[in-house]
């Protein structure tokens, strides 16, 4: 129990922006609240509930950076995978659901909006981030593999082991490059994805592909990738190899339950539209009157 009692740490950097985007939401929460109050309307019930996501977010950033994860991460490679899908899937899948967006707008700003508010859309939101199949989810989605392998090529990874910058600079790449990732996936209030859910569900495919590549590098690898954990917690360069396999084990198993999941969803999702687009064209045509195969008969 001692790897997972001891070994919490204070870091200044990450509690203290974890702190100032909570205080923010809090505020926009208490004022978004007090706006619907003065318009006559009541707070609505999807307030609560999508800011207990976001806060479920925070606390996996947190558990990531200053939970005895952060101190492990330094010493075993199979840890600091751990600590990888944490920031870069289920905390910003986390943040993505629990939609703070429109709280964080309403809390940086002094005073209440002079004009009432438009009600929220879903295709307002589009309008948002929607660039096209190509210039936009697409791009975003590349974006996110691109980072997620960099950051695992030797040269960064050991990098990010030794010097602090580098070490945030990586976190900073996986919640941003993974929230608008999870963007294209999933709708957060007022914002929806540009993209069809058939069309999403290729994005993710593509996403599992490049995750399982990588985990089978790893997993599959019987050279050292990385040195800098060698002579780390006694590790010798066997027990390095090893951690290694492990933490790509870790890599290619632990992402595909979030993906799957999503991925069925979306499908479920796309055979409901399609069905329900059938079953109107099918009304249509029923309550359209048919046209007579018969020439009409000529006049007098």
């Amino acid at each position: 129990m001692t790897m997972l009692t001891s070994h919490w740490s204070a870091n200044a950097v990450a509690l203290a922006a974890v702190a100032v985007v909570a205080v923010v939401h809090l505020r926009g929460i208490a004022a978004l609240a007090t706006d619907a109050r003065q318009r006559g309307e009541g707070v609505p019930a999807w307030l609560g509930r999508e800011a207990l996501v976001f806060y479920a977010g925070l606390l996996v950033v947190l558990l990531a950076l200053v939970s005895p994860i952060g101190y492990w991460s330094t010493r075993y490679v199979w840890v600091r995978s751990i600590q990888d899908l944490l920031l870069a899937n289920v905390a910003a899948a986390l943040i993505v659901l629990g939609a703070p967006w429109l709280a964080l707008r309403r809390g940086l700003q002094a005073h209440p909006p002079a004009a009432r508010p438009a009600p929220v859309s879903s295709s307002a939101g589009a309008q948002f981030y929607d660039r096209g199949w190509v210039r936009g989810p697409v791009l975003a989605v590349i974006a996110f593999n691109v980072v997620w392998v960099g950051w695992h090529v030797p040269v960064l990874y050991d990098a990010a082991l030794r010097h602090p910058a580098v070490y945030a600079a990586e976190v900073v790449c996986y919640l941003g490059l993974g929230v608008t990732l999870w963007l294209q996936f999933v709708g957060s209030r007022p914002l929806s994805p540009a993209l069809t859910p058939l069309r999403r569900v290729m994005l993710v495919a593509g996403t599992i592909t490049v995750g399982t590549l990588l985990g089978m590098v790893l997993v599959f690898g019987y050279g050292l990738d990385y040195p800098a954990y060698l002579g780390v917690a006694g590790q010798h360069l066997q027990s390095v190899v090893y951690d290694e396999q492990t933490g790509g084990a870790v890599l290619w198993v632990l992402m595909l339950p979030a993906y799957v999941t999503l991925g069925i969803a979306l499908l479920v999702r796309w055979l409901k539209d399609d069905e329900a687009g059938a079953l109107t064209a099918g009304f249509d045509r029923l309550l359209k009157p048919p046209k007579s195969a018969w020439p009409s008969r000529p006049g007098p």
